[in-house]
């Protein structure tokens, strides 16, 4: 009696997810650098652009982390002088999060980054949009 076969590395999924998310990062880095933004202060400032004013437990939900891997993102936004951390009036234990004009004029830089990393990505915008969507799907089936 033979056994079945496991899947090989390149037949799961979760692999190739996985390699396409750090190939992502490593396009995105050079791109960031001129912004002096790693990866993961890129989607800070991403999520405050959408909403500014949101507080660090907002912003690390939205991130899908907890807000304890989040804060040191914000922390070092703050020193390059992107944002300002402040209490929140509501619950003292909460930090609001307010862009100052640095970090709003980033945003247009921040435009010419998504352009560039679309260029590199070589496929169409109904592809993307396509990836997209199952990828959400997936992302929600996965659980919160």
């Amino acid at each position: 009696m033979t056994l079945p076969k496991p899947p090989t590395l390149d037949q799961h999924l979760c692999f190739l997810i996985y390699s396409t998310s750090l190939k992502m990062t490593q396009t995105y880095k050079p791109l960031l650098t001129a912004l002096n933004l790693t990866y993961p202060q890129y989607l800070v400032m991403v999520v405050l652009w959408e909403q500014d004013g949101l507080g660090l437990k907002d912003v690390a939900q939205r991130l899908q982390q907890d807000s304890g891997s989040v804060t040191p993102v914000v922390k070092r936004l703050e020193a390059e002088g992107y944002l300002i951390r402040s209490r929140d009036p509501r619950d003292e234990r909460n930090r609001v999060l307010t862009l100052t004009p640095a970090g709003q004029a980033l945003r247009a830089a921040a435009l010419k980054v998504s352009q560039d990393f679309a260029a590199q990505c070589s496929i169409e915008n109904e592809e993307v949009a396509s990836l997209m969507r199952n990828l959400g799907k997936l992302n929600q089936n996965l659980g919160p």
